[in-house]
């Protein structure tokens, strides 16, 4: 009789109401998706000591990285023959590009040996074999070393004699001193006598030097690199004045003047000294005062080893990868993970606009990189820009439905008409948008007027970039990064104004202490940040800003 009752009380009303409950369970169930991540794992990112000392909060360490183990301190170079069980040496930047050379085995995953390339403009892309670049490598090393060269000033910008000129000082005893590029005729005299380089490698029209020959009278070589419009006037020529003090060459000779089969073998392993040290200059706040710090070689492997078990094993830098910085290497976390892509035998392109271009569209042309490593003034203004046009009912829309893809299901939005409504505004990165993977970024300690990019600014660029970015915190003391997000945090918490920089890497640990109103209480960690590791100069340093220490175990910058 119920049953009778109920189909006789049937009508359109309930066959609508029926219809639409089980097309809502359908949708839910079809569209469902596991996160990339389990969300424990993102709830609780890092582990602090069991005990803290007065006046400091517990010290803070990666989960790769537990307090019963030793910081990652080095590359765990294993020689010839060496048991696989056996534990390696830490290495140094000769080991780096060693690997480099020698290429990667199946064991790594994706068997082969990456290209260095040099970009010019949309066209032109150039590629250097690696045996050319050992060649560089070797004869330039040999060269400076002959003529007495001790310390050498790097003023270039992001392009292969670069990286060739600081393995060469690695291979032979010379002191590499990485100049910021593009500042004033004052701040590369102050620099160049800080550092007290005989030797500065640089490019004609962009180095003054008449002021620096009369300011600084210690420079005793010279190296011109010369592009091919101008390869046919002479650079040799010392000017009048001068004295003969100062020995001009330039590398395309260095190169010409040996014969083909010169400088193809590098130093016997067997045989080397310890590496010298690379020195780097970290620019203040008014972007007016350089600060010289001093690099040990183990500072720097130590940051490369953090940088590859930062991210999942299947996601690592591959053969199958082309890595462009879009930053200036005379950055320390460019550097280092330019140091991790040739490393990973990855490809590596140079793009000299790259290295101070705030415009990401620009510095990506004539190559489809899969992973880059830019500036927060860049990413800001891409943010800019690229929300600035989203405007209509139905563009938002889209872009909500892939915002909520990433923070409510922790999955990178998936091809869909609505998902995709937006494309045609988001910026043309590389030759083949949508190659682009994984972009890095770093916010250095002091500020440096470098924007902080908040969690919200942070999703929708990954929403334009069609990209994981991982954000990092960078300091002078510090090779590489100090801490860093995860790979798959695409959290926004509340409004999505606050930021984070994921726990410390597996380089580094670190403690905060009290500080001015500042004080650490058992239920509240704000103070100093204190930095340590075996990536930091001297062991310990603390970075002059103040942090917290947020409930997933992140740091919070105040």
């Amino acid at each position: 009789m119920r049953l009778s009752s109920l189909v006789g009380q049937w009508n359109v009303y309930s066959t609508g109401i029926v219809t639409l409950l089980v097309l809502l369970v359908t949708y839910s169930i079809t569209s469902r998706v596991e996160p990339e991540i389990h969300p424990m794992l993102l709830a609780r990112q890092g582990h602090g000591s069991p005990v803290r000392q007065e006046g400091e909060s517990p010290i803070y360490r990666s989960n790769a990285a537990p307090h019963s183990m030793p910081l990652n301190s080095g590359l765990s170079v294993k020689e010839p023959g060496a048991s696989k069980w056996s534990q390696g040496r830490d290495g140094d930047l000769r080991d780096v590009w060693r690997k480099a050379i020698s290429g990667s085995s199946e064991g790594d995953g994706v068997k082969g040996k990456g290209r260095i390339l040099t970009v010019l403009g949309r066209e032109k892309v150039i590629e250097h074999k690696l045996e050319d670049v050992t060649r560089q490598i070797n004869l330039v090393g040999q060269y400076i070393s002959s003529q007495g060269g001790k310390k050498v000033a790097i003023y270039l910008p992001n392009s292969v004699e670069y990286i060739a000129t600081l393995f060469a000082c690695s291979f032979y005893n010379i002191t590499a001193i990485l100049l910021p590029y593009d500042r004033s005729d004052a701040s590369i005299i102050s620099m160049l006598q800080q550092s007290g380089a005989d030797t500065v490698i640089t490019c004609p029209g962009t180095f003054p030097f008449d002021s620096v020959v009369k300011s600084y009278p210690a420079l005793r070589q010279l190296i011109w690199v010369v592009d091919e419009g101008s390869k046919h006037l002479d650079w040799n020529e010392v000017p009048k004045g001068m004295g003969g003090k100062v020995n001009v060459s330039t590398w395309q000779d260095i190169l010409n003047d040996q014969p083909q089969t010169a400088g193809t073998e590098l130093p016997s392993a067997d045989t080397q000294v310890a590496a010298p040290d690379v020195v780097m200059f970290w620019v203040s706040k008014n972007d007016s005062v350089e600060e010289m710090v001093r690099f040990t070689q183990g500072n720097l492997v130590s940051a490369i080893s953090a940088q590859l078990v930062a991210i999942p094993t299947k996601e690592r830098f591959s053969p199958a990868d082309l890595f462009l910085p879009a930053a200036p290497l005379s950055s320390s976390y460019t550097l280092v993970l330019t140091l991790v892509a040739i490393y990973n035998n990855a490809s590596v392109a140079f793009n000299s606009v790259a290295g101070a271009s705030p415009d990401l569209t620009l510095a990506t042309q004539g190559v489809s990189p899969t992973i880059i490593v830019t500036t927060p003034e860049t990413l800001s203004k891409t943010h800019a820009e690229t929300k600035g046009m989203i405007t209509s009912a139905l563009s938002s829309l889209s872009h909500w439905i892939q915002t909520r893809s990433l923070v409510q299901n922790g999955v990178m939005p998936v091809a869909s008409f609505l998902a995709s409504y937006n494309d045609s505004l988001y910026p043309r990165l590389g030759t083949e948008p949508g190659k682009l993977r994984l972009v890095y970024v770093a916010h250095p300690a002091d500020g440096n007027n470098s924007p902080l990019l908040s969690e919200l600014t942070l999703s929708d660029l990954r929403i334009f970039t069609r990209a994981r970015i991982i954000y990092a915190l960078s300091a002078a003391p510090c090779a590489g990064a100090v801490a860093q997000t995860q790979f798959h945090d695409y959290r926004v918490s509340g409004n999505g104004k606050g930021s984070h920089f994921g726990p410390p890497v597996s380089s580094t640990e670190i403690l905060l202490r009290d500080t001015g109103s500042y004080k650490i209480t058992d239920e509240n960690y704000t103070g100093a940040v204190v930095v340590r590791g075996p990536a930091i100069v001297g062991g310990e340093a603390t970075l002059g800003l103040v942090a917290t220490i947020r409930d997933d175990n992140t740091i919070s910058v105040i």
